[in-house]
């Protein structure tokens, strides 16, 4: 018997999600005896006449009958002698499409609807995108209501080409198309006698048959920890699910973020002791030395997981506000929750044509490429390369709803953000007076956003005016941290140089964060140097003078 298949069906609004499930399991005898008459009573009064309406197997909210689609996801658990199943019914509408989200999280294969008398539609390309969004590698493209065109080959044909259009825009992996009739059974459990012209299997057995491969695409071992146990004194053990790989007493493990390492001490798989644990098994680990581990750690193991502190991200926005960047958010991701600033959309996602546009906002259901810089730096990689930790959901600060839910793309590691901005050789200086500020009125708080990363040396334009500054084209940068000196003529470098070769000019004199510095002659910048005391507030009353060349971004104006 093989494994256990999640998979979801989705499409277009009243393609057949539920008649089609409803009859697999009407079909496959796998419903009781009460639920047989049940279903009979109610498709009495349903739309099909007196005839067995499966959709209403599926279909249990009141308003989902009412309205004949369906709204929430329907799960069902059933077997076959072949196979067992976990199915996700989800809504077709586009109104419900972070309904549909959810159900995509969770499923190895997806079953997309086509309507035969409508072909692809806009909502079936966007679940599509989303269902390959969430890391969906096979997908069946059922195209149903057959029987409404005759059981035409030649319609059959044209979606056909539709699908393999799609397909490849999408890059989608494994597809095989089959044409059925949910409602009179044709191609769902059994070879239809009216679709002659198809040579495949049916849906049924199409998926009691296939193989869903392992991801073997992910090294080594890592497992996120969800909490760890102290049921007394003398037993600390961390717990979570294995995600990849395996691990045994003695090996050596590297904690993340913090990098410490440590031993296997002990394995427990519930509460019995072991010798070796694998993926999908949940454990509590127990390390041979004390190191501080909490919620939201990762242990790893031959890999190399970094610490990230920024992400290129695909998000699918679920929120019923509309998304305008910057804004704080949490950001949820494998087991740790952490804070975050969605700092720009780089770009909106057309879900019918696949093109690129750029926007300002993005509304409900809508899907883009965005960046978000982290508080603290978080174990975090791209999807592709390790599934839990690049899959994430922001939830409002305010709200605690969830407004999107997405992948990552790329990683900037946190010790990028260290990054010199200045070099002359073997002089380099971390100026940080391109970077952005704005206030986010949620936390109340003044955030640092959009950092920059990039290395600026002799002769190099600087990008003298941005959101939250404006300097002038000649200037000095006076890099207190690292006694170093940028001279700025005509908006470029002119010279790098340590304080003992620097000379005030009367030109204006920042620091590295791009603050004026109250300077008028030579004496008072020997001065300012003598007097500095990087933790006296005292001092930078005295020298500094906040808003000459900074202002504060809020909500796409200044304060």
């Amino acid at each position: 018997m093989k494994g256990l298949l999640k998979f979801i069906t989705c499409g277009s609004v009243d393609d057949g999600k539920s008649t089609l499930i409803g009859h697999i399991l009407y079909d496959a005898k796998l419903l009781y005896a009460d639920q047989e008459k049940a279903l009979a009573l109610d498709s009495k009064v349903g739309s099909r006449g007196g005839k067995i309406d499966y959709s209403l197997l599926l279909d249990g909210l009141m308003a989902e009958r009412e309205q004949g689609i369906t709204i929430d996801v329907a799960y069902r658990y059933f077997t076959t002698d072949k196979r067992s199943f976990i199915v996700a019914d989800t809504p077709g509408h586009e109104e419900y499409t972070r309904n549909m989200a959810v159900g995509a999280s969770f499923a190895d294969l997806a079953v997309i609807l086509v309507d035969a008398s409508q072909g692809v539609l806009v909502q079936t390309r966007r679940h599509a995108r989303i269902c390959s969004l969430m890391g969906i590698r096979y997908f069946v493209f059922a195209v149903n209501k057959m029987d409404l065109i005759g059981y035409s080959q030649p319609r059959f044909l044209e979606i056909q080409k539709q699908i393999e259009a799609l397909s490849e825009e999408l890059s989608l992996e494994n597809i095989k198309i089959i044409p059925l009739s949910a409602t009179e059974g044709d191609n769902v459990t059994a070879k239809s006698k009216n679709i002659t012209w198809y040579s495949g299997e049916p849906l049924l057995e199409y998926l009691e048959n296939i193989d869903i491969d392992a991801d073997d695409s992910e090294q080594g071992f890592y497992m996120p920890i969800q909490r760890v146990c102290r049921p007394d004194r003398t037993f600390r053990g961390s717990q979570g699910q294995i995600e990849s790989g395996s691990i045994s007493v003695g090996d050596e493990i590297t904690v993340l973020p913090s990098g410490e390492k440590a031993h296997i001490k002990n394995i427990f798989v519930t509460d019995k002791p072991a010798e070796t644990a694998y993926k999908g098994q949940p454990v509590t680990l127990t390390l041979d030395r004390e190191v501080d581990v909490s919620r939201g750690c990762v242990f790893t193991r031959d890999n190399d997981i970094p610490v990230c502190k920024k992400l290129t991200v695909s998000l699918l926005w679920m929120d019923d506000q509309p998304l305008a960047a910057p804004k704080e958010y949490l950001v949820k991701l494998g087991t740790k929750t952490g804070s975050g600033i969605l700092t720009k959309i780089d770009h909106a996602v057309d879900v019918n044509t696949g093109e690129k546009v750029s926007v300002d906002t993005l509304s409900k259901n809508g899907l883009a490429v965005c960046e978000i810089l982290l508080a603290e730096g978080i174990t975090a990689d791209t999807f592709k390369n390790h599934k839990t930790l690049g899959e994430f959901i922001l939830i409002d600060r305010v709200t605690n709803m969830t407004s999107a839910c997405g992948v990552v793309l790329e990683t900037q590691m946190t010790e990028q953000a260290n990054k010199a901005s200045f070099i002359n050789g073997e002089i380099t200086a971390r100026g940080d007076i391109f970077e952005e500020f704005f206030y986010d009125a949620s936390s109340l708080n003044v955030l640092k956003y959009q950092p920059v990363h990039q290395t600026y040396a002799i002769g190099d334009k600087l990008p003298l005016k941005g959101e939250s500054y404006s300097y002038p084209e000649n200037f000095d940068i006076l890099v207190l941290r690292d006694k170093t000196a940028v001279i700025v003529r005509g908006g470029k470098i002119e010279r790098i140089v340590p304080f003992d070769d620097y000379s005030y000019s009367g030109e204006a004199v920042v620091n590295g964060r791009g603050f004026e510095i109250k300077v008028s002659s030579q004496a008072d910048v020997e001065r300012f140097l003598d007097e500095y005391a990087p933790e006296d507030a005292e001092f930078f009353k005295r020298w500094m003078k906040f808003d000459t060349y900074r202002k504060v971004v809020f909500s796409g104006g200044k304060l």
